[in-house]
């Protein structure tokens, strides 16, 4: 992926990492196309922003990502890069299903049906571009389980198997995929993450992101530095020491 003159369209993005980078992205000379639920949150951004399109979406309902990609590409037809940042991250306790069931089933259909669905969306029209890219975020916890956030972690462990196999699939065609992999950052993912100190500042891990995709343009996973912790534990044989002190030292993960 170059890091400009793209058109790119990054559902759930009216907030934390999602808004960071649409911002980030616009800057180095991209057209962005923000999505989110709320009018209210699209309103003040097209309006602090100029220059940002935004479109209304909730990324858990098939009829309202159809309709969604069919307003992008009618205004948007050079689309060639789509980001699948919508997500959501609870606190879960297993030892009973009234605990964790329906939280469960709503980080499943919003973490991975939602991309699987915004792919199967706008997959055809990518095929049609001369360069284009499928951005996918899944998240160190994908490869170091955080105990409090089982379904998460699992989401984002689906997302990454994702990447790889449909990379295999689509490498007769001129879409690339490239996975996100962020480490725990300062956003309102999970309450009061905002404040976590251990947690990674938004600005520094937008800059680091968008600085790797600049030197990386065909990377497959762009990782900044702090996640390498929690992505190669399994690789460095040191994998229970991770979980241990993923674990021991933060309830969000870091």
């Amino acid at each position: 992926m170059d890091i400009s003159g793209n058109t790119i369209f990054i559902p759930g993005s009216t907030s934390g990492i999602g808004l960071a980078l649409a911002l980030a992205l616009q800057a180095r000379g991209n057209t962005v196309i923000v999505g989110g639920r709320r009018t209210e949150s699209l309103d003040r951004i097209a309006a602090e922003h100029p220059g940002i399109d935004t479109v209304r979406i909730d990324t858990t309902d098939p009829a309202s990502i159809d309709a969604a990609a069919k307003e992008v590409l009618a205004r948007h037809p050079g689309l060639n890069v789509l980001v699948t940042m919508a997500g959501i991250m609870r606190v879960e306790d297993w030892h009973r299903p009234e605990s964790f069931l329906a939280s469960a089933e709503a980080t499943m259909a919003t973490n991975v049906l939602g991309p699987i669905r915004l792919i199967a969306a706008f997959v055809e029209h990518l095929q049609t571009r001369p360069d284009a890219t499928i951005v996918t975020v899944s998240s160190g916890l994908a490869f170091t389980p955080l105990k409090v956030t089982p379904s998460y972690n699992a989401s984002k462990a689906a997302i990454h198997m994702l990447s790889e196999s449909i990379r295999l699939q689509l490498a007769d065609t001129s879409v690339r995929v490239m996975e996100l992999q962020p480490p725990s950052v300062r956003t309102p993912l999970l309450p009061g993450q905002e404040d976590n100190e251990a947690a990674m500042p938004l600005d520094e891990y937008v800059a680091e992101t968008v600085a790797l995709i600049e030197a990386q343009p065909d990377a497959k996973e762009i990782q900044v530095e702090r996640v390498k912790f929690l992505r190669y534990g399994e690789a460095r044989g040191d994998y229970d020491h991770v979980v241990a002190t993923v674990n021991a030292h933060d309830p969000h993960g870091k």
